[in-house]
């Protein structure tokens, strides 16, 4: 079975990409949804995060304090390669055991830092999403009701667009302009065809 990773910038629309693949009957690996998840439920994630960041990084009810991790990570580069390290390894057996369990041509791995977390390296193909700077920045700004310069610190902490395309197989252009489900549907279509002829 083919793997097949999704990425691009914050804002761009990985998301809305996926859906419309997930339409097409092609099961999706969310994995920053699957790494807040495990940061929760893994023992072994949470006692390294604890080591590393303190007990109180957990809230008193249980789950991780979201809003003081992120604090922490996106204003110190050597935090955010800490919780790295501590979580894409458990989020990439995790992908490895669903990835086995599930029935189609091929799979995709959704993943914000796909690049930057060497996660490429294990997807058969890879697709970016791209989509116009200012017009990323006002889509979370939108969404997570934060600042301008919440955005772009997180931004930093992400490989550029144009490296990003140089190492994918497709693109799509996400900027309200270019319609999506056209692009997505003609690569569904060369990579269904693809996985034939491997």
């Amino acid at each position: 079975m083919l793997k097949v990773g999704i990425t691009g910038g914050i804002g761009s629309g990985k998301s809305l990409v996926s859906e419309v693949f997930s339409h097409l009957g092609v099961p999706i690996y969310c994995a920053d949804l699957e790494a807040k998840r495990l940061m929760n439920e893994s023992p072994v994630i949470r006692q390294k995060i604890i080591e590393i960041f303190g007990e109180d990084i957990y809230t008193f009810e249980g789950p991780i304090d979201r809003k003081k991790m992120a604090d922490l990570v996106f204003n110190s580069p050597k935090l955010l390669e800490h919780l790295n390290a501590i979580v894409h390894p458990e989020v990439r057996k995790d992908f490895e055991q669903w990835a086995l369990l599930q029935n189609s041509a091929y799979v995709i791995e959704e993943a914000a830092v796909l690049f930057e977390s060497g996660g490429y390296k294990y997807v058969d193909l890879i697709i970016t999403v791209t989509a116009p700077l200012e017009l990323r920045i006002n889509r979370v700004i939108k969404r997570d009701i934060c600042t301008r310069e919440q955005v772009l610190a997180r931004m930093n902490n992400q490989w550029d667009d144009e490296e990003k395309e140089k190492r994918s197989d497709f693109l799509i252009v996400n900027d309200n302009v270019k319609l999506l489900v056209p692009q997505i549907i003609e690569i569904d279509k060369k990579i269904r065809s693809y996985g034939k002829i491997r």
